[in-house]
């Protein structure tokens, strides 16, 4: 508990990514919208921060994601399944 709240809000974790188009999948716990600012966590410790850019659900773009969604969400580095995302 103690190192999610040095990290900010669990938003959800990263379940897929697609290098050819940089974008993972994310399963929404935590409601986030277009602008908002995250940071990715891997497993083994490497993370980065980013601000939100795009958001698709079935390939329509969309501004804001709410609890229980499945995303498509673009990022700017690679991630690996089980990278956890939290809300800055």
């Amino acid at each position: 508990m103690k190192e999610e709240k040095e990290k900010g809000k669990l938003v959800g974790v990263i379940s897929h990514f697609f290098p050819h188009v940089s974008a993972a999948v994310l399963k929404v716990k935590t409601p986030i919208k277009i602008g908002d600012r995250i940071k990715v966590v891997a497993p083994i410790g490497e993370e980065f921060e980013q601000e939100i850019s795009s958001m698709q659900i079935d390939r329509t773009e969309i501004q804001s994601a709410k609890a229980g969604d499945e995303i498509g969400l673009k990022v700017d580095q690679k991630v690996h399944e089980g990278c956890k995302v939290y809300l800055q």
